[in-house]
Formats: structure tokens, sequence, C-alpha cells
């Protein structure tokens, strides 16, 4: 690889973080007489194309280098585009579903806020507790990416560009909050695309394939784990981006439904061809002889091995690109985490001082965590398998016609759906360690067996068959109290909404510039949810 000198990596990463430090600060200058609400959401407040930016910055990072390139050595390019679509039509459900949860739930910024007014606090916390622990493990995988790609592309220790994007988001994302997080993220955006469409021209003239080595691939044909993926990975993806609160600040801060309706279809199709694009990377290493290589290499770092045989000023580029990618959905996540934090368990009652110390304590363990460079790709599963557990059964809520359906049979079927899942993998296996280890998918998703198949039909269906359960036993429960007891049985009455607004306490009307709906700011209340 025509790797960069030291001084001219180091002046490449540091000089990049610097100019988002300077963006970041002098934006949160701009907006320093923000209320707390602002701090932590911008709702009714952007229009169409800086929500296509933002949800664009959002889905990326620095871990797209390793996982798309990977999926393309092992299934080619059928398990490109599956993973590419599964990664990015997920975000069509929040054009889809956004306006229903918005009209719900006017006044939330988080999908937890909603959680609470349909199911009830102990279900709130139960999917707050799921959520922030998704956002931590995000956080890690983030940091961990990009650790080892600044130390594969530069040969320098990647610690220390970790700890500068630690210092940078947080500085910035303390002062501003969430509206500092959005703006960096249209920036951060339009970069990243910029970048990946010059990579990618660089790339295709300086590339030699061999049109032997593709022949003899057989990269281009099918296989038992690219059917697999075309089930395994939109059930993954869709029911985990459920988890990441970043999508639902977006989503709540769309100025209308069209907005946000537009700005999620634009997205989709930027992240399904970026993706794309660098997935293709795995084909092109595999197809020049640089990958698997000699000793042989793992698929992860395809795109690198590709990259040793481009010019150094190429690799110039690529970390410019990872930088940005990396700094945008790490602030994203990291704002996301405290909005949550600060609605699902403070209530918003906490003093923005605290809030923005909350945002400086959080990254200390995930840098931690971070460190110890863990598998970026089995940190996603883990998450993915949770979600595809916990939220079928709560979806069902957004149904009015499902009113019974109540937060006692949300947390049993998702606890349940994991259950499921160690009882598929002890009978698959014939014993109980093995069942718990797939729980943890430590044989990763690249198997030639049908475990993390088996696995991802598990979670979901168990949960609900769980879910379903847990209603027969509450109900016949509270059949037998109420008989019992010489009570009318009404556990099939529909319970009245919730008092709008959601928020109650010192009020003010405020209205963006635009002439926007007006947006009640105050403290969150409680809700009509019942757990049983």
């Amino acid at each position: 690889m025509g790797q960069p000198s030291s001084q001219a990596s180091n002046a490449i990463i540091y000089l990049t973080y610097g100019a988002f430090l300077v963006t970041g600060v002098w934006v949160a200058w701009l907006w320093r007489g923000q209320s707390k609400k602002d701090f932590l959401a911008a709702n009714r407040t952007q229009k169409a194309i800086p929500l296509a930016l933002n949800f664009i910055a959002s889905a990326l990072g620095s871990g797209i280098l390793f996982t798309y390139p990977e999926i393309s050595t092992i299934a080619g390019v059928q398990g490109l585009l599956v993973y590419a679509l599964a990664s990015s039509l997920p975000l069509l459900a929040f054009g889809l579903l956004g306006p229903i949860i918005r009209r719900k739930c006017p006044e939330g910024f988080v999908l937890t806020e909603w959680t609470r007014q349909r199911y009830g606090v102990i279900a709130a916390l139960y999917l707050s507790i799921l959520t922030l622990i998704t956002l931590f493990l995000y956080m890690v995988a983030e940091l961990s990416a990009l650790q080892q790609v600044v130390s594969i592309l530069t040969g320098l220790d990647g610690l220390w560009a970790v700890v500068a994007e630690c210092i940078v988001t947080t500085i910035y994302t303390a002062l501003g909050g969430f509206r500092i997080s959005f703006i960096t993220d249209n920036i951060q955006g339009a970069m990243v695309i910029g970048l990946i469409i010059l990579g990618v021209i660089t790339v295709g003239v300086e590339t030699k394939v061999d049109r032997s080595l593709v022949a003899s691939s057989d990269l281009l044909g099918t296989s038992l784990l690219g059917w697999q993926l075309i089930y395994i990975l939109p059930v993954a993806i869709l029911t985990n981006d459920f988890f990441i609160s970043g999508f639902w600040l977006r989503t709540f801060a769309s100025k209308t439904d069209k907005d946000l309706r537009i700005g999620t279809s634009i997205a989709t199709v930027a992240v399904a061809i970026v993706l794309t694009l660098v997935g293709v990377s795995g084909l092109l290493a595999v197809w020049t002889g640089a990958w698997p290589g000699d000793p042989p290499q793992e698929g992860s770092i395809a795109f690198f091995l590709l990259l040793e045989q481009l010019p150094a000023w190429v690799v110039g580029i690529v970390l410019v690109m990872v930088v940005s990618l990396s700094t945008a959905a790490f602030d994203s996540l990291q704002s996301a985490m405290v909005s949550t934090g600060s609605n699902d368990i403070f209530r918003n009652r906490l003093n923005i001082w605290w809030v923005r110390l909350a945002v400086v304590l959080v990254i200390v363990p995930v840098a931690v965590v971070a460190l110890k460079s863990p598998s970026i790709l089995q940190i996603y599963l883990v998450s993915d398998l949770v979600s595809a557990s916990s939220i079928p059964v709560l979806v069902i809520g957004l149904s009015s016609r499902c009113y019974w359906w109540r937060g006692f049979e949300v947390v049993v079927g998702g606890l349940g759906g994991m259950l499921t899942v160690f009882i598929f993998g002890t009978v698959y296996y014939g014993n109980a360690k093995d069942g718990a280890n797939l729980l943890l998918l430590e044989q990763s998703l690249y198997v030639s067996d049908w475990s993390a198949f088996g696995a991802f039909v598990a979670a979901p269906i168990g949960g609900l068959l769980w879910g379903f359960g847990a209603f027969a036993v509450r109900i016949g429960v509270q059949w037998l109290l109420a008989k019992a007891r010489g009570h009318r049985f009404d556990a099939f009455d529909q319970l009245p909404p919730a008092d709008p607004p959601l928020y109650t306490g010192s009020r003010e009307q405020s209205s963006d510039e635009n002439g926007g709906e007006p947006v009640t700011i105050g403290k969150a209340s409680s809700s009509r949810g019942k757990f049983l």
C-alpha cells in the first residue's frame, strides 16, 4: 500500500478533527441560548434535504469498511446486494411509521416515550434499557472500528484517533446537544457522499482486474448463505433500527410528514448506493488477487488489502472519509444516548448542566471497552438478536384494534424470544453450552449450517408465541380474580387516550422561523399506558 508518511497521516487525521471541532463549537455558540428541550430534541423543525443527510450520516460509520467487503468475499454479489438493501430499506419504515407515532405521541422525541404512553412505565423502562445497551454497543463498535482502520491504513496507534474523536464529539455535543449533532451531520453526510464518489472513481481508474479470477471466484453465483441472508438481514436490521434513538430524534425533527417521507426516501437510495460501492471493494480485492493473500487473511480486511495496490494519496482520501464517517455516526449515537436517558430515566427534570455532564461521563466506559477491539460484527449481531425478539411484540400496539395488548405481553414476549433462541440452540447442538453460545452468535453469521438462520427465526416467532401466551395467562388470571371478587371483568375495555399534551409544568409555545406547527415545551408527565 502506498502508505502516507506518519507526519502526513497525523496531519490528515487531526486537521479533519480540528475542522469538525471548530465547526461544532461555532454552531454551539450560535445556539448558546437554546432551552433544555432544544438541547435534547428539535421537533418539527427540519426540511427534507437536511433530514436525508442526517439519516445518511447516522446510518453509516467506519465499520462499513469491514462488514460489507467481508460479505462480498463470502457470499458474493448476492450477499452484498442483500446486505446493502437490508441496511437501507428499513429507513423507509421511519417515513411510514413515524407519522403514526408522532400523532399518537406528538411531543415525544424517542420511541420509548410512545412506549410509556401505550404500555406503561415498566415496559417503557424495559425498552429504554435495551435501547441504551444497543446505543452503548454501537458506540463501542464505532470506536473499535475507527481504531482498527487507522492502525491498518497508517501503521499508527489507532488509540490516539479514538481519544481525539471522543474529545471532539464530547465537547461540541455537550455544548450544543442534538441540534449541533444535526447540523454537523449535514456537513459530514455531504462530505461522505462526495468522498465516496471520488474514491470510487479513483479505485475504478487505478484497479486492474484479472478476468480469470472473476470466473474462478464463484462470487457472481448464488449460495446457501446468500439465500439465508435474504431472511436474516432484513429481520435483524429492521428491528434493530427501532432501538437507534438517533433515527427517532430525526423522525420527530421533521417539519412535516411529507418532509419525513422525502428525506427517508432520499436517504434510502443514497445509503444503498454507498454500501454497495463500499462492498464492491471486497469483490475487487478477490478479482485483483489482493485477497485472500499469502498467508490468507480474513475477509473483513479485504478493503484494506485492495488499498495496498493504490497510491498513497488515495489512502489520504480514505482517511478523511473514515474520520467523517466515524465522527458523524458517533456524535449521533452520543446525543441519542443522552436524550434517551434524560427522557426515560430522569423524565427531563435534570438541569441542562447535569445533562451536559452526562455527555462527558457516558464516553468513559465506551472508550474503555472499545479499546479492547471487540468483534464489530458480533456486537451488531447480538444487538440484532435482542431486537428481533422484542420489536415484533412491541409494534402490535401501533394498531388501535389491538388496544387489549399490554406491556406485560411486550416484556414477556421479548424475554421469551431470547429464551426460545437458547432452547433452539440446545436442541440443534445437543447441549446447553452451545445453546447459550448461540445467544452471542460466537460462530458469527457466516456459517455453513442453519444455526444463525434458526436463531433469527426463533427470536421473533418465539417472542410472539410467548407474548400471546402471556396474554392468555393475564386474561385468565384477571377473569378469575374478577369472578372471585365479584367485580366486572374489564380486561377488554378500551383505555381512554392520554390527555394531550404529554408534557406538563411551565409552558411555553414556540414555532420555527418558517411557520411550522407550535411545539409545547415543558416536563414529561405520566401517561395512561397500562402494564397489566
